[in-house]
This record gives C-alpha cells, structure tokens and sequence, in this order.
C-alpha cells in the first residue's frame, strides 16, 4: 500500500458505527465544501480482484487456430472430465477461443451476489462475436475460489470480412457478460466489529488532514478523531 495521509477514527463503546453516514456529509453545509468520501477512502472497504482461466464456445469460425496447443489441451481436459475421450489431433479449435477472464469482488459480497466480467482473448481469435463462456472458476490472490463465470457475451465492437475487404469497429476480442459471475466465497471482512475506522486520503496533506480530524471532532463532540499518520 501506498503511504498516505491516514488519519483515524475510534466510534467509542457507546457510539454506533451508523454515526458514518453524518461524517460522509461533514462538509456538505460549506459553500464549495466537499465530502470525506470524495477525498479518502475508508480502511477495509475495498475491491477483490479476481482471475480464471476459461474457453469461449460457439464462434462462427473466429477462434483460435489450430496452432494455440493451449486451447487444444484444455478442450481435451475439459471433455475428459464430461467422460469423453477425445484424440489432440483430431480436434478443431476454429469455433472455440481460450480467454482470461476477471472481476471485481466487493468487500461488501456476500454467497449468491452477482459480478460484472470480463472476458479477454488470450490466443489468437479474431472476434469473441457470438460466443458463449463456459463455467470458470474465479480466483483470488490467495488462491482460492470465489466465484464461478459462465453465460453469453456482449462486444463493445463488431468485424466483418468478405474475399475483397474487411471491416472492423472498435475491439472485437474483448467482451463482457453483464451480472456473469456467482459469488462462491465472502471475503471475511465485518465493518461494525471494527475498534477503529481508518481513514486514507487520497492525497497527502497536512492542512486537509488536520481540518478532517477537527470536523469530525466537533461534530461528534468529543476526542475521537487523530491524525495516526501523515
């Protein structure tokens, strides 16, 4: 982590964490103030990235070409594990593409939330049109499963070609499935367990940094607030 203006917030035994809410708004009663939120983050709340490794089907002969062993080899994997046993050599990967496919995990996920993905093309495919994502385990840093990819994509782009010209607008390799990953695995994470609320600026800076602690200071009416580390 990047060092920045940290500063630090301790709700006390008898003040419930909900009092955030009247801090987001501290300075909305200034003219041409802004919001805490708008120029910090709060400590924990953050995104999850996460990775898998999938195969996009049902390509109208825009996948990758025989060449790719890579995508041959997880066809062959993929119909073993179905009970299907099936030679490399007489395999033709023209309608299926080998893709990387990530999202962005929420703290806040819980079992059963749905995610954005995005699915990129890996070999050689010319267009993602028309394809289908087959189930992709979604993996987190520490390596573990936390959620599972599959269903139909949508391109920002489209690509035509005919024996004289060809004709292409914007990416074709690139897609998205709207609402495409199931959330597996929660990140274990619990706001209002919290002892202390840290508050990370996005900027460092003295002047912001001690005029945040003093407003929340005074709108909380006590010592709660203290600048940990700038």
């Amino acid at each position: 982590m990047d060092r920045k203006t940290r500063g630090r917030f301790r709700p006390g035994p008898m003040l419930p964490v909900c009092c955030i809410a009247l801090v987001l708004a501290l300075w909305t009663t200034d003219a041409g103030a802004v919001r805490i939120k708008d120029i910090a983050t709060f400590g924990g709340v953050r995104n999850n990235e996460l990775v898998g490794y999938g195969l996009v089907v049902g390509l109208s002969g825009t996948g990758d070409k025989s060449g790719v062993e890579f995508t041959i080899q997880s066809m062959v994997n993929m119909l073993e594990q179905m009970g299907v046993r099936v030679s490399k050599d007489s395999l033709t990967v023209k309608n299926v593409a080998a893709v990387m496919v990530t999202a962005r995990m929420p703290v806040s996920a819980n079992p059963g939330s749905r995610l954005d993905v995005t699915v990129s093309s890996i070999g050689d495919a010319r267009s993602l049109e028309g394809g289908v994502l087959l189930i992709t385990p979604l993996k987190g840093v520490d390596g573990n499963i936390y959620g599972l990819a599959q269903g139909p994509l949508t391109l920002g782009g489209f690509s035509a070609g005919g024996a004289a010209a060809s004709v292409s607008k914007n990416i074709t390799t690139v897609g998205v499935i709207p609402n495409g990953a199931v959330v597996e695995r929660a990140v274990p994470f619990e706001f209002n367990a919290q002892q202390a609320l840290r508050i990370n600026l996005q900027t460092s800076d003295f002047s912001t940094t001690m005029q945040i602690v003093e407003r929340i200071n005074r709108s909380m009416g006590g010592e709660y607030a203290k600048a940990d580390d700038i």
